[in-house]
């Protein structure tokens, strides 16, 4: 899913989707993966033409695509580059009265605790880090550099630094991350009941759909290999004053005033408990996996 804004960076999105044409062929590559030739016959119009449409959209990060041999050729195939598009207006005035206090980014791999069992593991940018399905090599000091991790249950816990001051109080909360569940190769129907917590307070549940599956993660290095993790959702998670909500959906009634503060520091956790109704693990994506080029974002605001 692209989750888009009306900053201008997004307008190659919404060009791509401003054409009855490039509509279509995003119909038509709903329903499998095809090459320039297939689309332009299929819709009616010349290689050059549909060269151009394709182009459109690859650019508004929408399609994707690679040459292929086959049949004696090359081929320039192309597929769905995401599952959606969802565009957030600009909150109303009143609301936007608040200010970002605080904002920190953490990557994936700078966790404080753990525990994780396999299957499970942690990669950089450039090479997996140690060996898959061993826990040990969580306490790897080059895990510092891990861009993606993943485990089958178990819970990672982060340590951010609480730069308020006197008299600052927070008005809301927000962690930002891209996630998903974890299966043994890759399943896009495995579900997985992520628990979050802030400060020891458990604020929620939100159930990932599966561990991608269709398609490569648009950020992932050229190494890393086709049946493993590709991508997750970019997940919104607000702890507010009047409950807990994930992508604007209320998940608990947890509110600010039930989260203790500490004076130095913020304690999240992303956890996979065995007795979940759902246990298909989890995977958390950094700046250089996935579809999203962040990290964990955290940030406090006050009005």
């Amino acid at each position: 899913m692209i989750h888009s804004n009306t900053e201008r960076k997004w307008l190659p999105t919404y060009e791509a989707l401003a054409s009855e044409v490039r509509l279509g062929v995003l119909e038509l590559l709903a329903i499998r993966e095809m090459n320039v030739k297939e689309l332009a016959q299929a819709m009616k119009l010349s290689a050059p033409i549909m060269t151009m449409h394709i182009r459109k959209l690859e650019e508004g990060g929408l399609i994707r695509t690679q040459m292929v041999r086959k049949e004696g050729g090359t081929h320039k195939m192309c597929s769905l580059a995401t599952d959606g598009v969802e565009v957030v207006f600009p909150i109303p005035t009143a609301a936007a009265e608040r200010r970002i206090v605080q904002e920190v980014s953490v990557p994936v791999g700078h966790y404080t605790r753990y525990e994780v069992f396999p299957t499970c593991g942690l990669a950089s940018r450039d090479k997996l880090i140690g060996q898959f399905d061993d826990p040990r090599y969580f306490l790897e000091p080059e895990r510092m550099n891990a861009q993606i991790l993943w485990f089958g249950r178990g819970y990672v816990e982060y340590r951010i630094p609480n730069y308020l001051i006197a008299g600052q109080t927070p008005q809301e909360i927000e962690l930002s991350v891209e996630i998903g569940s974890e299966a043994p190769t890759i399943n896009k129907h495995w579900p997985s009941d992520i628990h979050f917590y802030l400060n020891g307070v458990f604020l929620g549940i939100w159930t990932s759909p599966g561990d991608s599956g269709d398609g490569r993660g648009l950020l992932n290095p050229s190494w890393w290999k086709n049946e493993l993790n590709q991508y997750g959702w970019l997940k919104m998670i607000r702890i507010r004053k009047d409950g807990t909500y994930v992508d604007g959906q209320k998940v608990s009634e947890v509110t600010l005033s039930d989260v203790p503060l500490s004076r130095n520091d913020w304690t999240i956790r992303f956890e996979v408990p065995e007795q979940a109704e759902h246990v298909g693990g989890l995977t958390l994506y950094g700046e250089a996996f996935g579809n999203y080029a962040q990290d964990i974002v955290f940030r406090v605001y006050e009005e």
